[in-house]
């Protein structure tokens, strides 16, 4: 079996060097910790994420889960139960929440590094780790004293388990044309009939408690999502000692066959069916939307995580793969029949293969845990500034869930590319990590949907573009604090890749000012691509800031076979030359795109056709 690799260096360049997280501690939440502390955590998590995440995801691949449909439950690969015993009991799923509730305390740019380690490691394990947070989350934000004490706890120390029940067979996306019913009963709890679908780790056999949070509607409310409601749905009900009492009526009524996760159960479920369902409201009747959002915010992020997990992992086995292969003679003796083969990593194709992914992957890292640390600091700044953290989550958390995610399928696409015909064979691991990355761009809301939140709410209807003006303030600075640092032609390169954004986005002002509807909507994907690749720029310069006078101060500016020489003795210098060339590469080749993408969404609007199926009568349906 492959062993778990992870870009150690660079997480730590990420979190000590860029968000100089270990500068937390001024805030009173953070003074008790400092750097060892955190690196320690991290290599705690790389020690649990080889030893028991890695071999149980790569069984779980094989294994699969099953369904028992006569008992209606589902069982996980082999595994999973220790590989969750090692996270538990580390205190990995509560790293970063609040010691009044169980938590260890630590900053979220800690969370995210450490879940990105595990994500990397299985996909599908952390699918079912991250789910019970979430739901802890939502009951600890909105849930009665009583609820908070009986749920919560259990809940991020892993004893119970918990999903999310959103979609429903004929509403998709759609959630307000559910049909999920809840009906008031005399105790004060609610009965609810309905059927729920795509739920993930909707039953599983490593936990026997398993909290649901269930929208549905309350008879008589009305349609849409103002009439939704948000309950707790427990699979066994909980006696007032705490103690697990008699079995729900909700069950899973099967699972979903896919092309990746297997590890992770899909499942349908029944809520009802005998109707003795029992559930309890959480928060005010008909919030349930609103409360689901706290969720649905907090799970884009760590989705976005997951992806970038995947992804590195990628990258990281292609170039482990292209160290090894050896495989044709050097471009330079390419007409020599008698020049010894080489490894493929010499080769200037892959070598371009691997540098865009490299730089890609860089640039999310920094841009993920930048969005984390905006989160502890919307929560621990007062006014303005606070108000000013909150606007960059805002309009950052679309670009994060959605961009990193279509990236992961992209690299590690490539990463298969580097392995040649191997890597589209399962004894390599990156065949694993491409269909497990598939569904992120999915769940969690699709990416198209995250570019009508990202342009529509985020942006367009957004007061004043305030969010948009914060975000822009802070590239600006950037520039301004490069000077002398990076190149020109970069910091002018990003000056200018403002300015286009600045003139796109008053192009769909316009549109949705004159009611131009279809011309808007048919640009939100576009636009959001774009954004993205604003945003690697953004943070690749700032990488170029801080790598390049450190890797100056290594290497004294030396060139050639004097370079190479110190390259190949000192590890530092060696880092930050990677650093520099993969900036430095990523702006040169891969931001000019950008300015491409925004050409091609301004002269969309000079393309006039009627939506939906008039465009596509002419082909058969049946």
């Amino acid at each position: 079996m492959q062993k778990y690799l992870v870009d150690h260096r660079d997480l730590l360049f990420t979190l000590f060097e860029f968000l100089e997280v270990d500068k937390m501690n001024s805030f009173p939440r953070f003074e008790h910790f400092d750097r060892a502390m955190y690196e320690e955590t991290i290599r705690l998590a790389e020690k649990i994420a080889g030893e028991w995440i890695y071999p149980a995801n790569v069984n779980g691949h094989k294994e699969g889960c099953h369904y028992d449909p006569q008992t209606k439950s589902v069982r996980l690969p082999s595994g999973f139960k220790g590989a969750s015993k090692a996270l538990f009991d580390a205190g990995f799923l509560s790293i970063s929440d609040d010691p009044a509730i169980g938590g260890a305390g630590m900053p979220l740019a800690i969370q995210s590094c450490s879940w990105e380690i595990f994500c990397g490691a299985g996909g599908a394990p952390m699918l079912f780790f991250m789910l019970g947070h979430g739901a802890a989350h939502l009951i600890h934000g909105f849930g009665t004293p009583e609820q908070k004490f009986r749920y919560v706890q259990k809940l991020l120390s892993g004893e119970w388990a918990g999903t999310m029940c959103l979609t429903e067979p004929e509403a998709g996306s759609d959630v307000g044309a559910l049909k999920t019913k809840a009906v008031l009963q005399s105790d004060g709890s609610y009965r609810i009939t309905g059927q729920k679908c795509f739920i993930t780790n909707g039953d599983q056999d490593i936990t026997r408690q398993i909290i649901y949070p269930v929208l549905a509607r309350i008879e008589g409310d009305p349609p849409g999502t103002k009439g939704i409601s948000l309950f707790i749905v427990p699979k066994y009900l909980v006696n007032e000692d705490g103690t697990l009492g008699d079995r729900n009526d909700v069950f899973c009524t099967g699972i979903e066959h896919k092309m990746g996760a297997h590890g992770s159960a899909t499942c349908a479920m029944s809520f009802g069916e005998d109707e003795r369902c029992t559930g309890y409201l959480l928060g005010k009747q008909g919030r349930g939307m609103n409360i689901m959002f706290q969720m649905l915010n907090e799970t884009r992020l760590e989705v976005g995580i997951m992806a970038l997990g995947g992804s590195s992992a990628a990258f990281q086995y292609a170039v482990d793969y292209a160290r090894k292969r050896l495989q044709g003679a050097h471009f330079t003796r390419m007409f020599d029949a008698d020049a010894p083969k080489i490894p493929i990593i010499e080769h200037p194709d892959v070598t371009r293969m691997l540098m865009r992914m490299k730089g890609c992957i860089e640039a999310e890292r920094m841009l993920a845990y930048y969005v984390a640390k905006q989160i502890d600091l919307a929560k621990l700044l007062e006014g303005e500034e606070g108000r000013d953290a909150q606007a960059l989550v805002d309009i950052l958390i679309p670009l994060v869930k959605a961009g990193i995610t279509d990236q992961a399928w992209q690299i590690t696409g490539e990463a298969i590319q580097v392995h040649g015909g191997y890597g589209y064979c399962s004894e390599y691991p990156v065949e694993q990590l491409a269909v497990d990355c598939k569904v992120l761009s999915i769940v969690e809301g699709t990416n198209g949907i995250q570019s009508l939140d990202l342009v529509m709410r985020k942006i367009l209807m957004n007061a004043d573009q305030r969010n948009y003006r914060i975000l822009k303030s802070r590239m600006l600075q950037t520039i301004e604090n490069s000077s002398g640092a990076v190149a020109d032609v970069y910091r002018n390169m990003l000056i200018k890749g403002i300015e286009r954004m600045d003139s796109i986005i008053d192009s769909l002002k316009t549109h949705l000012g004159a009611g131009r509807y279809h011309a808007l909507l048919l640009n939100v994907d576009p636009v959001r691509r774009a954004f993205y690749d604003l945003m690697l720029a953004w943070m690749h310069l700032w990488s170029l800031m801080l790598a390049r006078p450190k890797l100056a101060a290594l290497t004294a500016d030396v060139q050639g076979e004097a370079l190479t020489a110190v390259l190949s003795r000192d590890a530092e210098a060696a880092f930050y030359y990677g650093k520099v060339c993969a900036a430095e590469f990523w702006l040169a080749t891969e931001f000019p795109i950008y300015f491409g993408k925004i050409d091609a969404i301004a002269r969309c609007e000079t393309v006039d056709f009627l939506p939906g199926n008039a465009v596509f009568s002419s082909h058969p349906c049946s």
